[in-house]
């Protein structure tokens, strides 16, 4: 498996719609990098955002997540508390492809700040907006900026589709279209 670079990805995005909307340069001026990359893709986080509450007084438990641990929120900055984390989406729309997987990882710019997106990958077949997890490991509030960079999208093309996609298995978080809770 091979690492494909800005080329291959441009194409796949404009022939076969892999990324939309897509941007084929990065963009870099006064904004957190987003766009096209050497050899990756720098994704963009929107304007929604689930950010984690503990008002309830709930223990978090992925087979029995309950959404009101969350507040929902719209906004051009998002604030993630202290030592807390915020669910967002991407801009971006995905349809990969069957013989690639794909790698998501967070951009050193946040990093270097204490803010951490969970790394993910993306499974041949899968498609849909990516949702993040946004943690704030700092005792100190965090912004993050809607419609800029928040991580970057690897692509690994494989010698041969692979032999059950995500959309085969009907993976249950295939085609999302908003911010996504955990589900079983």
């Amino acid at each position: 498996m091979a690492i494909k670079a800005d080329k291959w990805i441009k194409k796949m995005a404009l022939e076969e719609a892999m990324i939309e909307p897509f941007v084929d340069t990065q963009v870099r001026d006064n904004v957190i990098s987003y766009g096209l990359s050497s050899y990756g893709y720098d994704i963009r986080i929107s304007n929604e955002y689930k950010i984690f509450t503990n008002l309830n007084s709930t223990t978090v438990d992925p087979k029995l997540f309950d959404p009101k641990s969350f507040v929902d929120f719209e906004g051009d900055v998002c604030i993630v508390p202290p030592n807390s984390f915020a669910l967002g989406r991407t801009v971006e729309y995905f349809r990969v492809p069957r013989n690639v997987m794909t790698i998501c990882v967070g951009k050193s710019t946040y990093a270097r700040c204490g803010i951490i997106t969970n790394v993910t990958p993306l499974e041949p077949g899968w498609e849909g907006y990516v949702t993040l997890e946004i943690s704030n490991t700092t005792p100190l509030p965090a912004r993050i900026y809607s419609g800029e960079g928040i991580a970057q999208i690897l692509f690994f093309e494989g010698a041969e589709e692979c032999m059950a996609s995500y959309s085969d298995k009907k993976g249950k978080y295939q085609g999302q279209t908003g911010v996504t809770l955990p589900k079983v």
